[in-house]
């Protein structure tokens, strides 16, 4: 999850575009990784993680859009070495084998749209944060593959912590 001021930036892109086109409001967060639905080993990947690392600070590449519904309107960010570690530290901790590729991004609408519409938001879309710090980590129970308002709103946390050790 970003750190503020980024966190009240990018929810407030979140929440104005939600209103907008009568999409599902939902916290800004990078997915840095996605497993099985084990709620004790999500936890201790959690804790671990949180023990493991800092702060991770990202740059915005890009704002994008596709036909996914995840990934509708977002923040494109470039990988680092220190994201790449944060998710092998997470798989490993998770004890989980799944092929998450990573492309960390930030959604700012979960909304299936014309393909002309997504477009014209995104290149109206302008975040202006050169660097983006992410502070807080946190596990979350949700369908797989999300495909719809419903499912957006079924999320939910199960395990939270900061990446400077502390529980939030």
């Amino acid at each position: 999850m970003p750190s503020e001021p980024a966190h009240s930036c990018f929810q407030q892109i979140v929440n104005g575009l939600a209103r907008r086109y009568d999409a599902p409001v939902f916290e800004p967060h990078v997915t840095v990784h996605v497993g099985a639905d084990h709620a004790d080993a999500a936890k201790q990947a959690i804790a671990h993680a949180a023990r493991e690392c800092t702060p991770i600070t990202l740059t915005p590449i890009g704002i994008h859009e596709s036909e996914e519904f995840v990934k509708t309107l977002f923040v494109q960010f470039a990988v680092n070495a220190e994201l790449r570690r944060f998710n092998e530290i997470i798989g490993n901790a998770a004890h989980d084998s799944s092929q998450y590729h990573l492309e960390p991004h930030l959604s700012l609408l979960y909304k299936k749209m014309e393909t002309v519409t997504r477009r014209e938001l995104a290149a109206s879309i302008y975040v202006p944060l050169s660097e983006v710090t992410f502070d807080t980590i946190k596990a979350v129970r949700c369908l797989s593959p999300t495909q719809s308002r419903a499912d957006v709103e079924a999320w939910r946390v199960v395990a939270a912590a900061s990446l400077s050790g502390d529980r939030v």
